[in-house]
Formats: C-alpha cells, sequence, structure tokens
C-alpha cells in the first residue's frame, strides 16, 4: 500500500526502529525489495537516484514504481532521492513521487534553506520533503571511497527547519556516501545536539553502506528514522551476478537465471536491512 513517508518514519521512531531506504535504479530491484519487505511485514522506502529519474524514461519508472507501491501489502513510499533541480523534482512528483529530497547540501545553509523552500512550494502539502545539511562527501552512484566531510552544525538546525520547511533531516555526522577509509566513526554527542536541535523532526542517516552493526541499531534512539543504503546493495548485486557468469560462462547464459540471481541478491540484501533497522527493538522488548 502507498504511504506518506512521513508518517511511516514517524510511527517508526515512536517504535525504537528506523525504515530503510533502499536505492533502486529499475523496476526488476524495486519489485524484489518490495517483496521482501512485504515477507517481513515492515515498511520500506524506495529511492529514486536523480539519474534513473530522469528524462521520459525516468517518468515511466517513477510512474511504474507508483504502481509497485499501491498493489504491496505493507507500506512503501517512493522517494526522488537527492535532486538538484527544481524541473527534476517537478517532473517526479508529477510521475506519482511519494516525497523528494531536495538537494542544497552543497550551499550554504540559508541558501540551502532557500532552495529546499522553493521545493517545498512547487510540490505542495501533499509531498513530503527531506532536506540535507551538512556535506557528505563521495558520489553513492559511483560508490567511491570516501572520508567524513563537513558535519551538521545543531546550531543552524533549528533556524534551518524553519527557514526551510523540511520534514525530514539528514545529518553528516561522519557518514558518508560511497566506501568508507577505515572503518566509520559517528558522532554520537553530536547526533544528539542535532536531535535535540531539531526537536519532532526525524532525521535521516545516508551512507549507512559499510556501517558497523552496532550503530545501526543505535541509530533510531538517537533520532534517526530512515537510514539510506545503496552501495552495499549494489554490491549483493554485482556479486551474484559475476558468480553466475563465471559458473556459466563455458556452458551458456540464461538471462532468466541471471535476473533470478538479482533478484534473489535484492531480496537477502533487504531482509538484513530490515533486521538491522529493527534489531535495536527487539533487544528492548525483549
Amino acid at each position: 500500500m502507498r504511504a506518506n513517508l512521513l508518517d511511516v518514519v514517524t510511527s517508526a521512531l515512536a517504535a525504537h526502529t528506523a525504515v530503510p531506504a533502499l536505492s533502486t535504479y529499475d523496476f526488476t530491484t524495486a519489485q524484489a525489495v518490495v517483496e521482501a519487505s512485504e515477507r517481513a511485514g515492515r515498511p520500506v522506502i524506495l529511492l529514486v537516484p536523480p539519474k534513473a529519474a530522469a528524462g521520459t524514461g525516468g517518468r515511466r519508472l517513477v510512474t511504474a514504481l507508483r504502481a509497485l507501491a499501491d498493489d504491496a501489502a505493507t507500506p512503501v513510499c517512493v522517494q526522488l532521492d537527492h535532486a538538484v533541480d527544481l524541473d527534476l523534482i517537478e517532473h517526479a512528483v508529477a510521475a506519482g513521487a511519494d516525497a523528494v529530497l531536495a538537494d542544497g547540501s552543497a550551499l550554504p545553509a540559508a541558501a540551502n534553506a532557500a532552495f529546499v523552500a522553493r521545493a517545498r512550494e512547487l510540490v505542495g502539502p501533499g509531498v513530503v520533503v527531506e532536506a540535507e545539511l551538512g556535506s557528505l562527501p563521495g558520489d553513492e552512484d559511483a560508490a567511491m571511497t570516501s572520508e567524513a566531510g563537513g558535519m551538521t552544525d545543531p546550531g543552524e538546525v533549528p533556524g534551518f527547519l524553519d527557514g526551510s520547511g523540511a520534514d525530514l533531516l539528514a545529518v553528516a555526522v561522519g557518514n558518508v556516501h560511497g566506501h568508507y577509509r577505515g572503518t566509520p566513526r559517528l558522532h554520537w554527542s553530536r547526533l544528539e545536539q542535532i536531535c535535540e536541535a531539531a526537536e519532532r523532526t526525524p532525521l535521516v542517516l545516508h551512507g549507512a553502506s559499510g556501517i558497523p552493526e552496532t550503530m545501526l541499531v543505535r541509530a533510531p534512539l538517537a533520532g534517526i528514522g530512515k537510514i539510506n543504503i545503496n552501495t552495499e546493495l549494489r554490491s549483493a548485486v554485482f556479486a551474484a551476478v559475476a558468480d553466475r557468469i563465471e559458473q556459466r560462462r563455458h556452458q551458456g547464459l540464461s538471462l532468466w537465471a541471471l535476473l533470478e540471481d538479482w533478484t534473489e541478491a535484492v531480496g537477502e540484501f533487504t531482509t538484513l536491512a530490515h533486521r538491522l533497522t529493527t534489531a535495536e527493538a527487539r533487544s528492548r522488548n525483549s
């Protein structure tokens, strides 16, 4: 069933859990994510990267994901991810996106807030708008190795939220897009200060690929209600397809078999993502 992203995230936080948001560049991946989420009985967010949402093909993909969400047996949200172009935001919402990340994080805080406010006005009250404050280095499409960039300043958070009208806030607390150099180190004291400054606005953790399980299960208790994952999902698919190609390269490849391996890898990873984002709640209730 199609669901409001803010409602889903708020409900998750009330239960001391988070909602996984998985990058879906194509319908096959999205369907595997949804089917695994249905089996888990958990809500999920389908992230559409800007490259996948662009042009006629992107419009058709968003429309197809909207239909998939409508038909699902579990709450599903469709979100345009990391959009820096207001035209793309408008077109994605017209095609059926439930939410957008209006990404002005490369701008100074005031200009960032103004960009998000323009997106907020453009999409109207029925669409959830996420913003990002702070600098997350790396390229999620290329999954390059990165180091932490400029972190979110808790002191800027109240004014930024007031000026932008954002419904959710993605933060930089040592997380990056792509692979990490060494072991990730999240700054929990800073995250707690941001959570306090944001008051009722749910927080979002981007760049979750490679973050240890102990950190992921702790995140909802620090106000993180949505956890974005791209690199690890993509790596799981690449590995499954590469194994199939290696096994069958002398015997002839079956496209159907490749798609089966692809969807199985996505399903297994989605199941893992749900387990990680609900583990803390289980331990608290046991």
